[in-house]
């Protein structure tokens, strides 16, 4: 049967995936049987995907990150190298908690640095930046800039992934793409 998906010989894709046209699974992947990638994703070496996970499109995953049950992720998600998300908050390995997976969504465009932690349960806002080896134990807001151990807000980004410098009207230009912004009751969007 033909594809018209890319699959390394040393990856494994069970029966039952379903993967998008254009999608790339590289070396020493693992995508189970329930598992749903978009059009053009990009999983780099040793990535692993569970059951029950949902990419969108565009979703670019760098080495050694596994994504597991409850973690969906919307269009052009970037997954920084050896990143973490987990699916249960207080784990045992004598205690079995499969019907306690905590979902995680993960909004359009969003970018986790590399060796960043999601905690299960917080959903990421579109547009968002974890920066690299943050740890996320809340929810965060679209456009937030988050850093540090727990992660904590310091700024906002627009969708090009520049920091956005509000003036005192609350309105902001990417540098990049000259996209406008407005901060507002501590809610930020693209106005053009």
């Amino acid at each position: 049967m033909e594809t018209n998906y890319y699959v390394h010989p040393t990856a494994i894709v069970d029966e039952g995936a379903s993967i998008g046209a254009g999608t790339k699974i590289w070396h020493f992947c693992h995508v189970m049987p329930k598992a749903v990638l978009g059009e053009c994703c990009n999983l780099g070496q040793n990535v692993f995907i569970a059951d029950g996970v949902r990419l969108g499109n565009n979703v670019k995953i760098q080495n050694n990150v596994s994504v597991y049950t409850g973690v969906v992720c919307g269009d052009d998600v970037f997954l920084g190298p050896s990143m973490v998300f987990t699916n249960v908050i207080n784990p045992r390995s004598a205690v079995k908690r499969h019907s306690e997976y905590l979902l995680t969504n993960v909004g359009k465009g969003v970018t986790i640095g590399a060796n960043a932690t999601i905690v299960c349960g917080h959903d990421i806002g579109d547009y968002a930046f974890i920066g690299a080896g943050a740890v996320v134990t809340k929810e965060v807001p679209a456009f937030a800039l988050m850093v540090g151990t727990p992660a904590r807000q310091i700024g906002w980004m627009s969708e090009y992934g520049h920091r956005l410098n509000f003036d005192l009207e609350g309105l902001a230009e990417c540098p990049e793409s000259k996209q406008k912004y407005s901060l507002k009751d501590g809610t930020v969007s693209r106005i053009s």
